[in-house]
């Protein structure tokens, strides 16, 4: 039941992360926005949720993930109908920002619940099998995402999305059961101190990098740039972008399903991740530089998708050096930094984007210099995490 409710909500919270790639060019030509303002927009989703996930670790960890994942969602309803009334681009980025809170704590929920309750040697599996299932959420922001917005028009569609929000946070309030607490004698320390604890661990410096880059670069790519790329570079309207960003979000769901199991299967983390970084970091420079007819881009992009979902191994590479008196901070210090890169990237990358165009660069120049950067950076931190400790399955420090 945990599992399911917890699927239920995560399909939320990733259909919100990527809406935005399929309504831009509608949203830029409605409320004449810009790639600045696009950039912009889905990295004030992204800073409510890193700033939310300091406050859910203290929460996840002193009142546990029911209150904690439900009482947040309500941002997100907020978040909902404000975006869906916008007439302005800061209407817009209040409704992302409220969005991202809403949704910083739903998966951490989850996976501090597999880090209480659950063996060691499952909490990649559960962790990667969520984010490959709750890939739904990526896939309802495709072609029915295309098909709604196209039908009844893009702002009834978040109204309804709106309305899904509130049942699943009462959903979440009615079914999900906290773990047991700890006795008063393994009680974590204060936020300032626990982050302290994890940064001085240093076992995880160099997995950091990759973590900071490599789901940074996706949810760029298929939260935003995927979308106008394929409008401008290939011509696509609507519905067939929709369709072109299915076949990444399918790619997706089926990669972080095939991850799961891996780690248990070769006993290895770091030898599982490190080779899927390199064939993502491969398709972006290949996506970039070899100027693909459109279907040999959206075979690029499903690589993209498949071999880039390396966040759940990645969680538990990290999460095997965190004691459970600190879980809920490490974890969702982690998250910050799953999340945060792209909130760094994707104004980065607007900015490009902006600039190219401005000076003259046809669309095709300048999503091959984004494709390009997400490659090299994904290449650079895959080379830091050759330096990391592997940590198999089984194997986790209890401090």
């Amino acid at each position: 039941m945990t599992f399911a409710v917890f699927l239920l909500a995560y399909t939320l919270s990733q259909f919100f992360r990527s809406f935005l790639a399929v309504i831009a060019p509608e949203l830029a030509a409605e409320l004449a926005l810009g790639p600045q303002a696009l950039g912009n927009m889905q990295a004030w989703w992204i800073a409510g949720f890193v700033v939310a996930q300091f406050p859910v670790g203290w929460a996840l960890d002193s009142i546990g993930p029911r209150r904690a994942v439900s009482f947040a969602m309500g941002a997100a309803v907020i978040g909902a109908v404000l975006f869906a009334n916008a007439s302005s681009a800061f209407e817009l980025d209040c409704a992302m920002a409220l969005i991202g809170i809403g949704c910083a704590p739903i998966y951490m929920g989850a996976v501090y619940i597999f880090g209480r309750v659950n063996r060691p040697e499952q909490f990649a599996l559960l962790c990667s099998w969520l984010l490959g299932l709750g890939s739904a959420g990526n896939l309802l922001a495709s072609s029915p995402l295309a098909w709604s917005a196209q039908t009844f028009g893009w702002r009834e569609t978040m109204l309804g999305i709106a309305t899904a929000s509130v049942i699943l946070a009462i959903l979440v309030f009615a079914a999900i059961k906290d773990p047991p607490k700890l006795p008063r004698d393994h009680e974590g320390p204060r936020a300032l101190a626990a982050i302290i604890d994890i940064i001085s661990i240093r076992s995880l410096w160099p997995i950091l990098p990759l973590i900071a880059v490599g789901y940074a670069v996706m949810l760029a790519e298929r939260g935003l740039w995927a979308g106008p790329y394929f409008a401008e570079v290939h011509g696509l309207g609507p519905v067939e972008r929709g369709n072109a960003l299915f076949v990444m979000a399918l790619a997706m769901s089926a990669g972080a399903m095939i991850y799961g199991p891996l780690d248990r299967i070769f006993n290895t983390r770091k030898w599982v991740v490190l080779p899927g970084s390199l064939i993502t970091a491969a398709a972006f420079i290949l996506l970039a530089l070899a100027a693909p007819s459109l279907g040999t881009a959206i075979a690029l992009i499903a690589v993209i998708g498949a071999c880039g979902m390396t966040y759940g191994v990645l969680m538990a590479h990290a999460r095997a050096f965190f004691p459970d008196r600190i879980l809920g901070r490490g974890i969702t210090l982690m998250n910050v930094l799953f999340i945060g890169g792209a909130g760094i990237l994707q104004p980065i990358s607007g900015a490009i984007v902006a600039h190219l165009t401005m000076t003259g660069s046809t669309p095709a120049a300048a999503y091959s210099a984004i494709h390009l950067l997400f490659g090299v950076l994904l290449l650079a931190a895959s080379a830091i995490y050759l330096l990391s400790r592997d940590m198999p399955p089984q194997t986790i420090l209890r401090l």
